[in-house]
């Protein structure tokens, strides 16, 4: 089998070695982080999520005033606003928690959230991002269109072959397929109601994948070093995806306390790590902590997603003001055992490819 580094896919994008930073919402993947994985020859992604309009075009500048080179930006797909109640169980169980980390007991409904996705992708449009990702579903098909009308390559997560198809048939370009390993919120679209999905592992789900699209697959799950990139290249993926690898990068915007667990999981005898609701409200791959424990050992159930997220973002925002990493989300894939520390995004992709070239030279 010939295999190369610098294949089709990567033509394709403008970049050099087929390798992703993953989106990671929420403060990981900085503009600096995806300006240099992007730098580096690979394809850094800018994970705005959870950013305002404004936030997204200031950080969509300043990658702009680092590199020339392609880079990503990720969304998260808008869901139908859930319909739920705060029950007075849940409440007193994330009250509990909030004296834990010093915040005083709240009462009352639930908070408003305030969709901005649209508003978010204008911004994308505006700046004519090379590449557009999405989390949770395909983008709308309006979105999609505008997308590809700006010139942008439009890439989707997905977690099963059903949903690789959906992906496929909307006119996405790649695809991101990702394992149940992978650190962070599962992909799921949600079909038949069910946001867990399928848990089928990146060894099983990228030949099973590859097999049944024609546009390229990117592999995502467990993928920590060039043994990971020649194993997905060999199972008929285009490129990879990293996450976890990247969040104790110099360039990371991981909180120091996200880093120091993360350094403390990579010492473990085995993976610490566990797919729970409880920050957000869809399934999610963190280290297990405190927190993780209160909300499970309860029997009150979390809200849906968003809402979730939003019931709980006082209380991880407290622990980071405290540097208590027991109350913060860690999200963190299988493989945490492999991460290092002390590294630049550069020198990370540099390594991995060290790595990748050694296999396939036999050395």
């Amino acid at each position: 089998m010939n295999i190369q580094l610098h294949n089709s896919f990567c033509r394709s994008l403008g970049i050099e070695v087929p390798i992703l930073l993953a989106g990671m919402a929420g403060g990981p993947a900085t503009p600096e982080l995806a300006a240099a994985v992007s730098k580096a020859g690979g394809l850094g992604t800018l994970g705005a999520a959870y950013m305002t309009p404004e936030e997204i075009d200031q950080a969509i500048r300043q990658i702009r005033s680092m590199t020339d080179r392609p880079f990503a930006v990720n969304l998260f797909v808008p869901c139908p606003e859930p319909k739920a109640v705060l029950t007075e169980s849940l409440q007193n169980l994330l009250n509990q928690i909030r004296r834990e980390v010093g915040l005083k007991p709240v009462s009352g409904d639930l908070p408003l959230h305030s969709e901005t996705f649209h508003e978010q992708f204008a911004v994308l449009l505006d700046h004519r991002v090379p590449v557009i990702s999405s989390a949770f579903g395909i983008l709308p098909e309006q979105q999609l269109k505008l997308a590809h009308e700006a010139g942008a390559k439009v890439v989707t997560m997905v977690t099963s072959i059903r949903e690789a198809i959906l992906a496929e048939r909307s006119g996405c370009d790649f695809i991101v397929a990702q394992g149940y390993e992978a650190g962070g919120h599962r992909g799921t679209f949600v079909l038949d109601g069910r946001p867990e999905g399928i848990g089928i592992g990146t060894l099983a789900l990228v030949p099973q994948i590859s097999d049944r699209v024609r546009i390229p697959v990117v592999a995502a799950g467990g993928i920590m070093d060039g043994r990971g990139l020649v194993a997905s290249l060999v199972l008929g993926a285009q490129g990879v995806q990293l996450g976890t690898r990247f969040l104790t990068a110099a360039e990371s915007g991981a909180h120091p306390a996200y880093q120091a667990a993360l350094s403390s999981a990579s010492k473990s005898e085995d993976a610490p790590t566990v797919i729970t609701r409880v920050f957000s409200g869809r399934p999610a791959r963190g280290i297990r902590n405190r927190f993780v424990e209160v909300m499970e050992a309860s029997p009150a159930e979390p809200l849906p997603f968003p809402l979730q997220n939003d019931v709980t973002r006082d209380i991880r925002k407290a622990a980071a003001n405290r540097s208590d990493a027991e109350y913060m989300s860690l999200w963190a894939g299988q493989n945490v055992p492999l991460i290092r520390t002390g590294e630049t995004a550069a020198g990370i992709i540099q390594s991995i490819v060290r790595e990748a070239e050694a296999i396939l030279n036999g050395s």
